[in-house]
């Protein structure tokens, strides 16, 4: 087997929401395979600190804080890349908002807003600037991630299952458009992860329950179990995959 399939050496990733769960494992793992990661949320401070355990370990980093519901600060995540020379040869959008936890019906415009302007508006924002980019060094790869919630709407995240449905719809879309100029789309699709973001399920005894039981492995995913399939997506090794959304969901789509 070829060894460089996953070799990013040279390559720069932005990873955005980059401070803690699923993107500080996203981040650290494409650093370990040689990529210049430049690491964003809202907070530099802890960004930075992710900056320096990767730093520690030898690799690359950078850090920018930018909130992607927030279109001026987009323009100023990009603007910081050309003030530092850097090309971008694969963005992975992973911040999101999820700020409301209960019945559809009693969804306020509050909440509606901030979902819709970071899960939808910020990704599709963040593809359109990456992929013109991209398609004028004639190749990259842009990595969504959405959730299984996307597929199958789950209960009391109605809003953010709405809006990852978008996004599974956003990432078919740029691939198609983009293909022809060698910049791949694709999405990863979390199942329940045991992270800070998703508290209100992973920690809450009957939602747990209900998941475990549709899910075939029988537990709930660690944050760096997604990082493998982003790097496959970021790298020579998925060469001739775009368009495709994968499930890292422990089975439970398959139930």
């Amino acid at each position: 087997m070829d060894n460089t399939l996953f070799d990013l050496t040279g390559r720069v990733a932005l990873v955005t929401g980059a401070s803690r769960g699923i993107g500080e494992q996203i981040a650290i793992t494409l650093a370990a395979h040689g990529a210049h990661v430049i690491l964003s949320s809202r907070k530099a401070q802890a960004c930075e600190a992710v900056a320096e355990r990767i730093r520690a370990a030898g690799g690359k980093a950078d850090v920018y804080a930018c909130h992607i519901g927030d279109l001026e600060q987009i323009e100023g995540l990009f603007e910081f890349l050309d003030s530092r020379g850097l090309a971008l040869d694969v963005l992975v959008n992973n911040a999101a908002a999820n700020p409301y936890f209960g019945p559809t019906v009693d969804t306020t415009i509050d909440a509606f807003n901030k979902t819709v302007d970071v899960n939808i508006r910020g990704y599709f924002f963040m593809c359109a600037r990456a992929a013109k980019r991209m398609a004028k060094q004639g190749r990259g790869s842009i990595i969504n991630v959405a959730s299984i919630a996307g597929v199958v709407p789950v209960p009391m995240i109605g809003i953010y299952s709405i809006t990852k449905a978008a996004v599974i719809s956003m990432t078919k879309t740029f691939a198609a458009e983009c293909g022809a100029q060698g910049v791949r789309v694709n999405a990863l699709l979390p199942g329940p992860t045991a992270t800070r973001f998703a508290a209100a399920l992973v920690d809450d005894p009957q939602a747990r329950d209900e998941a475990l039981k549709r899910i075939p492995l029988g537990r709930i995913a660690a944050p760096d179990e997604m990082a493998g399939t982003v790097l496959y997506l970021a790298s020579d090794a998925s060469a001739f995959t775009t368009g495709s959304c994968i499930n890292v969901d422990g089975g439970f789509l398959a139930t």
